[in-house]
Parts: structure tokens; C-alpha cells; sequence
């Protein structure tokens, strides 16, 4: 099954909207039931261009009664119930809707409730990122499951961000390239320190992370303005630490994705489940690590943005993480700076496919300049 992205305002109050999908040659919309800030081009829409997305939030009608002490957010944008909307018109259209359903990035919520939000080895906190050591941040995700399921009735439930968010987050006007921190850095800096996460470190991993990151003679730091030569991958700038601090990561995300999956089975047993998953153990963002498999549920997508050759390994490892009936699906961006050419899109459709990619999930279709939209279509016409 080929899966196109969507928001909710792409469709809502644009008759042609749901043919225009239908057109793709998918056979199934993802469209954000719960989603993030963000600031986005409705290039079809016949009352907007752009659209200013100032916080996260729910679109589907909250009932008050349903939540804790977390809530999400109505939109004024578009209407609070524009995932329904949306959704009956693409099943008009013969499409099945999938719930993309965004989870612990939540910049609204995190900056409501600072004490429930990733913090580095300096205490400084990510305001983007709800960390799911807190049981207030997992109750708050499987309410949202729950909610999507039974008042959504999709037809699929993607879970993003089903784990810990990092460092990196594209918001306001992002001004930290300056600094040079290498990629370990990153990772060091998007190790979480909260009150509910520091204790399940070693002793001692806090400081070796604040070393690593400053300390030029530390594994993972820089001189200067300039990147350290030859800088370490994070198990060796952590070192003795690396394992145990390896194992209290992956354990958080599965923690979590466990619950959430077990929510959902009880709430609609019927409805497949796919995954933004990683295999990396250290991954964090939309895409949570996953290193070990994920038996519950249906699909397991991998982000393939970036070099063909590192997305087409992730593929083959979540391939062979897969068990009997599971599939692997490839997230393939269909906007820059890929080029708008459908034989080179075909062509790497075929080489995701080659590495056990059964399904493609196209982002993003409410995005997509009508030439980039008909390259998706030939491209998906192409590899047959």
C-alpha cells in the first residue's frame, strides 16, 4: 500500500483536493491528526498560499473529559474538526485515511509545562520535546492513541515521534550552526538529564557528556571554531558509559511504544499500526529508535531523505528486524532538494524497494508544486 502525506487544511475547503490525491495513484492518505507548529505552502488551496501554523495541535474535536493533565491544543487555522472533514472526503474519493499522529513533539505543551520536557547535560530545556520518562507525558500520548482511534476512526494509525526528541529542532529562526558541533556532539546534546531521566544513567555520565562537548581533549569536542579531526561516534565519547546509557534510551522509547501499542489493540484490534521507526539505537526525532524489532506492529517505516546508499541500509536492517506478516515501508521525499524527475524518483523507488521496501510513503502531497505532485505520479506509475 502507497501512502501519500497531507494536513488537514490541504483538503478542508478545497473541493478538488481529494480527486487530486486520488489522482497520485496511492491508496491511502496520511493526514496529521495531531501535528506540530510549522509554516506551510498551500500551493492548490483556493483561499491561501501560505498558512501559519503558530502551535501544535488536534484536529479532531478535544472533549475536555478525554484528557489528564496534558491536553492538545484546538486549531484557529482550520476547523477543530478538519481530520473528519478531510477524511470523509477522500473516502469519497475511494481513498482509505491513515492517522499521522504526531506524539512528544509538542512545543505548545512544553512550554506550558517546563517540567516535562527533554533537558541536556547543562539543564538546558527543549521546550519542542516532551520526554517520555514522565508519566504525565505517557499518559498524555496514549489518551492521544485512544482519542484518534475512537473519535478518528481511521483507517491506519501512523505514531511519529514515538520516543525521545533531540537536539536538533527546525524552529523560530534556528542559530546554532556557529558553534560547530559535530554529529556526536549532537547526539551528546540530545541526551536527556531531566529530573525523570538522569538517575538512569551510571554515576559520572553527566560530566563525561559536558567534557566530551567542551573539552577539546574529550572524545566528541572541538577547538575552537573548527570540528575536532577524526571525531568519535558517541559510544566512544561515552565511553565505560556507553552501554548502560545505550540501553536506558532504547528501553524509554519501547517503554513507550509498547504502551501505546497495547492502547491502541484494545481500542480498535483491527486497525494496523505503522511505526516511524530507526534502527540506530541512538536515533531520536520523529523516527525512535528501534533496534530490536517492534513484534506489535504492522509497518515499520524508515526516514529516506537523505544519502540513497545510508537509507537503503536502514531499510535492510528494518527488513531484517521484520517478523512473519510485518512490512517495511520507505518515507521518500518528493520535494527539494530531491529533483522534480520522475525517472530518478522511479529509480529510487526501485532501489528502496530492492532493500525490502514494500510500501512508499510519499511526503508530501499538500506540498508538492503540481510538477513535483505529477513526478510522484509517473515515478509510482513507473515502478509498477
Amino acid at each position: 500500500m502507497n501512502v501519500a502525506y497531507a494536513y488537514p487544511w490541504d483538503i478542508v475547503g478545497d473541493p478538488s483536493a481529494a480527486s487530486r490525491l486520488a489522482d497520485l495513484g496511492v491508496e491511502a492518505v496520511a493526514v496529521a491528526a495531531s501535528y506540530h507548529s510549522t509554516r506551510a505552502a498551500t500551493p492548490y488551496h483556493p483561499s491561501h498560499r501560505v498558512l501559519d501554523v503558530p502551535h501544535a495541535a488536534f484536529y479532531l474535536p478535544v472533549r475536555p473529559a478525554a484528557w489528564g493533565r496534558l491536553a492538545p491544543l484546538t486549531p484557529t487555522w482550520t476547523a477543530p474538526d478538519a481530520y473528519l472533514r478531510a477524511s470523509d472526503a477522500l473516502r469519497s474519493a475511494g481513498l482509505r485515511v491513515h492517522a499521522w499522529t504526531v506524539l512528544t513533539h509538542n512545543s505548545a505543551l512544553g512550554t506550558a509545562h517546563p517540567d516535562l520536557v527533554v533537558r541536556n547535560a547543562f539543564g538546558d530545556p527543549y521546550p519542542h520535546a516532551l520526554c517520555p520518562a514522565f508519566a504525565d507525558v505517557v499518559d498524555y500520548c496514549e489518551r492521544m492513541v485512544r482519542e484518534v482511534l475512537t473519535v478518528g476512526r481511521p483507517d491506519g494509525l501512523i505514531l511519529e515521534a514515538c520516543g525521545p526528541m533531540g537536539f536538533g529542532h527546525q524552529s523560530m529562526h534556528e542559530k546554532t550552526a556557529g558553534a560547530d558541533w559535530t554529529a556526536t556532539d549532537m547526539d551528546l546534546l540530545s541526551l536527556c538529564f531531566c529530573s525523570a531521566c538522569a538517575d538512569r544513567y551510571p554515576r559520572g555520565t553527566r560530566g563525561r557528556v559536558r567534557a566530551a562537548i567542551d573539552d577539546p581533549a574529550e572524545p566528541g569536542g572541538t577547538t575552537g571554531s573548527t570540528p575536532q579531526a577524526g571525531t568519535p561516534s558517541i559510544d566512544e565519547a561515552l565511553g565505560p558509559f556507553a552501554e548502560e546509557v545505550r540501553a536506558a534510551r532504547v528501553d524509554l522509547s519501547a517503554s513507550l511504544r509498547r504502551r501505546l501499542l497495547a492502547a491502541a489493540r484494545e481500542t480498535a484490534p483491527n486497525v494496523p499500526i505503522t511505526v516511524h521507526a530507526n534502527p540506530d539505537p541512538w536515533a531520536v526525532g520523529a523516527f525512535a529508535p528501534l533496534p530490536d524489532g517492534e513484534p506489535g506492529a504492522d509497518v515499520l517505516v524508515a526516514n529516506c531523505w537523505g544519502d540513497p546508499a545510508t537509507d537503503a541500509a536502514r531499510l535492510t536492517r528494518l527488513s531484517e528486524l521484520c517478523g512473519p506478516g510485518q512490512r517495511v515501508g520507505a518515507y521518500v521525499l518528493g520535494l527539494p532538494p530531491r529533483p522534480a524527475d520522475a525517472p530518478a524518483l522511479a529509480d529510487l523507488l526501485r532501489a528502496y524497494a530492492k532493500t525490502g521496501a514494500a510500501e512508499f510513503h510519499l511526503y508530501h502531497a499538500g506540498l508538492a508544486s503540481p510538477r513535483r505532485l505529477a513526478v510522484m505520479a509517473e515515478a509510482l506509475r513507473l515502478t509498477g
